[in-house]
Order: structure tokens, then C-alpha cells, then sequence
């Protein structure tokens, strides 16, 4: 039984190793070309069609070559920040909180020495409302002396909460290639936060600046950081200066 069943097996194994063509002989002879013989006709194409695939299929790979291995993916747009100052004038800072105010010029003052220095614009915002004031020129209007914004830094004068609204901001961010906006001033809950949802609809990406934010409650300023993306000073210096080495 043993040898019967071991000769069958090697039987199969001759007829899958003769190939089609072969199928019924016995091992070692019998009808058919012996092995090395003048090929039939059937078994020619036969091989030209598979020498066809072959060749189809390696084509087909080395031109997915490039477009896979070779293709790098596309390098995110370059970061090209701006610090925007809002609304940090003598007229609204006496009804912020003291806790955020003394906390917040000197990170508001830190953070415009840090764009500046680097070569990244600066943007002041200011508001007004014709019935209500503060008028442009007028005491109330103006940046607290200890406020470092300069006459050279671009200004803006809004009517509305965000300082996009019905104002060229958007126009001098775009002039400017921004297309990272960093925010400072007050109110966190106001103004800023209406601007910061101003600047992501316009498709550009804001970030509030930790410790440089106001409210008339300081408690209400934390609460801006758990709703807005934001970012810590030192985070900050460290993006600003990996954007300049770009």
C-alpha cells in the first residue's frame, strides 16, 4: 500500500512539473515530446502569452516606481506669523481686572520685542464707535505709554467686535504673507475671542498668547484658554524663532 501510494504521488508530481501539455503520461515515458524535444505550436503561445504578462507586470511596476517610492509628499505651507494688539486702550483698561492687566502689558510688551526682533509684523487694533467714542486722536483712544507698539507698526481701526469686520485687516495680513495669526490684548471674551473666529474663517490659523490676554474678570480670561487653541511664552519663542531659521 505504502509503495503504490508513494508511486501515485510521484506520478502527480511528474505530470505537474511536465505541465499541460503532458497531462496523462506516465512517469519516465509514454506518449508526447520527450523532455528537451522541439516545442508544439499551443506550447509556444502559450509561453509568448505568458512572456507577455511577465512583461506587462514589470512595466506596470517600474513606472509605479516613481509615484510611490520616489514621490515625496508635499511640505506643509511655511509658518509666517503676526502679532495682533487688540483694543488695549486707555479708555477700556480701566474697567479690566488689575490681576490680568499688569500681567498681561508685560507679555503683550515681551511678545511684540520677540516678533520685532525676529522681523515679523506687528499689527495694533483699535476701536471705535462714532456715538460712543473713543475718537481717534483723543487720549482715550490711544495705547498706554507703556504699551511698546510704535508708530511704525500697522494700524487698524475697527467699529465692530472682530477687528475683520468692515476693516482692510485682512487685506494687511495677505500684503504681509500671514498666514498665522498670534492674539494679544482685551477683551479675551470680547473683542479678541470675536477675532480670533474672524481669523479662522478667513482661513487663517489663530492662537491666543497665554498671560497676554484681558478681561473685566480674570476668572472669565481662563476660560478663553480652554475654548480657543492658545500657546505658552515659551512655546511661542520657539516657534518664532524656527520660523525665522526657515
Amino acid at each position: 500500500m505504502r509503495i503504490e501510494r508513494s508511486m501515485r504521488v510521484r506520478e502527480m508530481l511528474c505530470r505537474q512539473r511536465r505541465g499541460p501539455g503532458t497531462r496523462g503520461l506516465r512517469a519516465g515515458g509514454g506518449r508526447g515530446r520527450p523532455r528537451g524535444g522541439p516545442a508544439g505550436k499551443g506550447e509556444i503561445e502559450m509561453k509568448m502569452r505568458r512572456t507577455m504578462v511577465v512583461l506587462a507586470l514589470v512595466a506596470l511596476a517600474v513606472a509605479s516606481v516613481p509615484a510611490v517610492a520616489g514621490a515625496e509628499k508635499p511640505a506643509p505651507p511655511k509658518m509666517r506669523p503676526a502679532l495682533v494688539v487688540v483694543d488695549v486702550q486707555n479708555a477700556w483698561l480701566p474697567a479690566m481686572d488689575p490681576k490680568d492687566v499688569k500681567v498681561a502689558i508685560e507679555h503683550i510688551n515681551w511678545a511684540i520685542k520677540l516678533f520685532r526682533d525676529n522681523g515679523f509684523p506687528v499689527i495694533r487694533v483699535y476701536h471705535t464707535d462714532p456715538k460712543e467714542g473713543p475718537l481717534p486722536g483723543s487720549e482715550g483712544f490711544a495705547f498706554p505709554k507703556n504699551v511698546a507698539v510704535t508708530d511704525a507698526d500697522a494700524m487698524v481701526v475697527k467699529n465692530y467686535s472682530s477687528a475683520f469686520k468692515k476693516t482692510d485687516l485682512d487685506k494687511v495680513l495677505k500684503e504681509k504673507g500671514v498666514n498665522t495669526v498670534f492674539l494679544v490684548g482685551l477683551s479675551a471674551v470680547g473683542c479678541v475671542m470675536a477675532t480670533y473666529y474672524g481669523a479662522d474663517d478667513l482661513d487663517y490659523r489663530p492662537l491666543m498668547v497665554k498671560h497676554a490676554l484681558i478681561s473685566h474678570d480674570a476668572a472669565l480670561t481662563k476660560s478663553v484658554y480652554d475654548i480657543c487653541a492658545n500657546i505658552s511664552p515659551a512655546a511661542l519663542r520657539l516657534l518664532i524663532e524656527t520660523a525665522k531659521a526657515q
